[in-house]
């Protein structure tokens, strides 16, 4: 764009220059042909009012491109600030939606947990009840066994006299 700009100076520049270099000769009048009249006027200056012209479109339809495409640039930076915004907001969304699958699979961890541990305490009651009941068992079954053994001891005693025990070599 800059450099259209300096090209277009420089022209314009040189146009005028050229323009003032020969102004006595671009106001001579010559006799020119509109097709249905012949008129004497100064074809340079005619050149040069039609130059002008061929300018001042130029520059206003490039003014009238420049503005429309400043403007559909802004309305682009619009439509893109608010698809940015929108998924913005969806990948907030999705992170939330993901704390909150996290945080249902915490919980069903830990209730799964506390169950698991419920459990536990109960097999460990059950079979703690179990080995103190096996050790009564075998505390009553021994001392059974005991008081029957001492009774047989104390009828040979009481029936026997003692004899030496025999050595086993």
């Amino acid at each position: 764009m800059r450099a259209r700009m300096i090209v277009l100076v420089v022209a314009i520049l040189a146009v005028a220059g050229f323009a003032a270099l020969n102004w006595s000769e671009f106001l001579r009048t010559t006799p020119l042909s509109f097709g249905l009249a012949i008129i004497d006027a100064p074809l340079g200056l005619i050149l040069l009012g039609i130059l002008g012209i061929t300018l001042l479109a130029f520059l206003v339809s490039s003014a009238h491109l420049r503005t429309q495409s400043l403007l559909e640039s802004r309305q682009y930076a619009k439509q893109l600030a608010v698809q940015r915004e929108l998924a913005d907001k969806a990948e907030a969304s999705r992170f939330t939606d993901l704390r909150q699958h996290m945080d249902a699979q915490l919980r069903e961890t830990r209730q799964r947990e506390a169950i698991a541990a419920t459990e536990f305490e109960k097999a460990m009651v059950q079979a703690h009840r179990e080995l103190r009941t096996q050790l009564e068992q075998m505390n009553r079954t021994l001392a059974l066994r005991l008081g029957e053994l001492e009774g047989r001891m104390e009828a040979r005693m009481t029936n026997q006299p003692l004899q030496p025990r025999a050595e086993i070599v």
